[in-house]
């Protein structure tokens, strides 16, 4: 069958984006940078969650931060008071970050520093289930974040963010015992998703399963580190 009109422009604009998106990845390749993209509703926790992840890994990792919202620096300020570069980008309507946009904070970035430096970078997208999760912009993986009080449900409306995260938090745990909720059916629905995930639950308030996703994200860290040393390697015995 014959594509629609706006099916094909879709297919367009996301194979523009996946251009744009391995051309930000190979800019991380070169600095040796890992980038996260941090994913979730609005009010899941995103941004508590990188303040205690700036909090515990910015004295273990150099760490950046680009920080998407539709509108305002809020977030943003909340994050440069760790001491870490945060490049704000405002989408205006736009519900999601996309390659371009990420780029323009990639080069921000590389205008006042040297990215060489940098570990790590969280891109902080924009809260929404449905878009980020289909706009890659350079990533190496995708963390998504699913509060305890946005129900059980949410993996199966929503299959793409959960089909797509390489980790997913489960946020709020400290308010579960106050909800008519079922974690382990949450975890059910999202393994039905997606069966190799990893699955945290986290509190920020209590800091349940702060010290696990610590690890996690320093071992993307270090298994980029280990890929990009073999890279070298094989470059060098092959030259």
């Amino acid at each position: 069958m014959h594509q629609t009109f706006d099916a094909a422009l879709g297919i367009n604009l996301l194979h523009a984006n996946q251009e744009g998106a391995d051309h930000n990845r190979a800019h991380f390749d070169e600095w040796g940078i890992t980038c996260l993209n941090v994913m979730s509703s609005p009010g899941a926790g995103k941004t508590v969650l990188l303040e205690q992840t700036l909090a515990a890994l910015s004295s273990k990792l150099k760490i950046a931060v680009i920080e998407g919202d539709m509108t305002t620096e809020l977030d943003a300020d909340r994050l440069r008071k760790y001491g870490v570069p945060v490049i704000a980008i405002n989408t205006g309507r736009s519900c999601h970050l996309d390659s371009k946009m990420v780029a323009g904070g990639i080069h921000q970035l590389a205008h006042q520093y040297n990215p060489s430096d940098f570990d790590l970078v969280l891109v902080e997208n924009v809260g929404n289930l449905v878009c980020p999760a289909e706009f890659e912009v350079g990533e190496h993986a995708k963390v998504a974040l699913l509060s305890v009080t946005e129900g059980e449900d949410k993996p199966l409306k929503y299959p793409v963010m959960f089909q797509e995260a390489d980790c997913l938090l489960i946020t709020k745990m400290d308010l579960a015992p106050y909800l008519d909720i079922d974690v382990n059916r949450i975890v059910a629905n999202v393994r039905q998703m997606n069966p190799s995930v990893t699955i945290i639950p986290v509190s920020a308030k209590t800091g349940e399963g702060l010290e696990t996703w610590f690890e996690w994200v320093q071992s993307q860290v270090v298994t980029k580190l280990m890929v990009g040393c073999v890279s070298d390697r094989v470059t060098h015995q092959l030259a």
